[in-house]
């Protein structure tokens, strides 16, 4: 499978891998290059392989609510929350981020290798008409604009908007026609001034006379127009979410599709901030350092948001949610924490972990970290280990030292 950027990507000189299924940019000019520039100045990936439902109707938010572990309650209109999903027994389907578009309508995203899952999922717990889920992965792209300057790049793209004012997580809408600075206040407020005429005649003949044949006809029409309107709308939408994955200050962009020249004028206004494309090596060692997990290495189905670092995500206050049984009364015996390779040797995806010649879990993450200039990575180890504890991980055969840290997170933005 490819994504709408597949041939931008070959432009740009790409090296091309397989994942899970997709083409996809493992780098460009170099991961460590792409990695530092994301750190710096400001890079463009493509992440458009995520999958994205809409999901609507008036019990929308009752089957959402019921499937994640966090409080949809939370969310206002342009916010957006993130979230593992769960099964009966509490193990980790996905984690995703849902963003409120209105009370009965959401944007749901989530990782490319469960979109399949994750829609059959969704779509086998409600019965009800009042719920629509619809996969739009196909009609829609995504891009993520990371780093320092990002906004600086955004500003100049959309310079009426002002995303200084947008907090993370929170996101805004606007008609991808102004990208690239095109002047269409004009036509936006002739649109919405020929909307509201529409509305007011409409409720004036409702008060003058009772509705004939000719006059249920006319609202028919009416409301095929206004559908019409509303799917060119959606067609013309831009929503913009300050979220991202690689722990630098950041920007994800949703669209058409069709609309692959916003990646060519990204890179164009972005050049004079240092902007460059980078693909899935840097996102990787981003991340890591930036303590995000990864599904499928860092967490799955046989593991719980409790041994992993997503407590924060499980609101047990909610009302009966899928998985809360399992997590109140499933015993606890292992946990996920973050380690350094003392000698000079990187841990990789798998290898086991030991504690007195015991082995006691395995390296979920593990990479060179760019930044730190060292080993880093991700283990599952028992309870009772703790910060600076020293483990051994069988990296080709060899033992090699590491300790524990305190966090799993390496690195935070200033």
């Amino acid at each position: 499978m490819k994504t709408p950027f597949f041939d931008l990507y070959l432009k740009a000189g790409a090296r091309i891998v397989n994942f899970h299924g997709w083409d996809m940019p493992l780098q460009y000019s170099g991961i460590v290059e792409e990695h530092n520039n994301t750190r710096t100045n400001v890079s463009l990936f493509d992440v458009s392989h995520m999958g994205r439902f809409e999901v609507s109707g008036e019990n929308a938010y009752d089957l959402l609510q019921t499937l994640i572990t966090n409080d949809l309650s939370k969310l206002k209109d342009n916010q957006a929350l993130y979230s593992p999903i769960c099964n009966e027994d509490g193990g980790i389907i996905d984690d995703l981020i849902i963003y409120r578009l209105k009370s009965q309508r959401y944007l749901v995203v989530v990782n490319a290798s469960n979109r399949t899952k994750d829609f059959q999922w969704i779509t086998s717990h409600y019965e009800s008409s009042a719920v629509h889920v619809q996969d739009i992965s196909d009609s829609t792209a995504l891009l993520a604009l990371q780093g320092p300057r990002a906004q600086e790049v955004l500003q100049h793209a959309l310079p009426r908007l002002d995303f200084t004012v947008l907090k993370p997580f929170d996101f805004i809408r606007t008609d991808i026609s102004d990208f690239g600075g095109d002047k269409v206040d004009k036509k936006e407020k002739q649109k919405e001034k020929a909307v509201r005429k529409k509305e007011d005649n409409y409720k004036q003949q409702q008060e003058l006379q009772p509705l004939n044949h000719e006059k249920e006809k006319e609202k028919e029409k009416e409301k095929e127009q206004e559908q019409e309107e509303e799917e060119e709308e959606e067609k013309n939408g831009l929503i913009i979410s300050r979220t991202g994955y690689t722990g630098e200050d950041g920007f994800e962009l949703f669209f058409d599709s069709s609309r692959i020249d916003i990646w060519e004028k990204l890179i164009q206004i972005g050049a004079p901030f240092g902007i460059k494309p980078a693909g899935l090596g840097a996102r990787d060692t981003l991340r890591l350092e930036s303590g995000l997990m990864l599904y499928g290495n860092d967490m799955n189905e046989t593991v719980t948001p409790l041994e992993v670092p997503l407590k924060w995500t499980v609101k047990l206050e909610k009302p009966a949610f899928m998985g809360k049984q399992a997590l109140v009364t499933r015993p606890i015996s292992k946990k996920l924490v973050g380690f350094e390779v003392i000698e000079k040797r990187i841990a990789r995806h798998g290898n086991k972990v030991q504690i007195d010649g015991k082995t006691v879990g395995i390296v979920t993450s593990g990479s060179y970290s760019p930044t730190l200039k060292k080993s880093i990575g991700f283990c599952s180890v028992p309870l009772n280990v703790s910060a600076d504890y020293v483990i051994e991980i069988d990296i080709g055969g060899k033992m090699y030292e590491a300790k524990i840290t305190p966090t799993t997170r390496f690195y935070k933005r200033k």
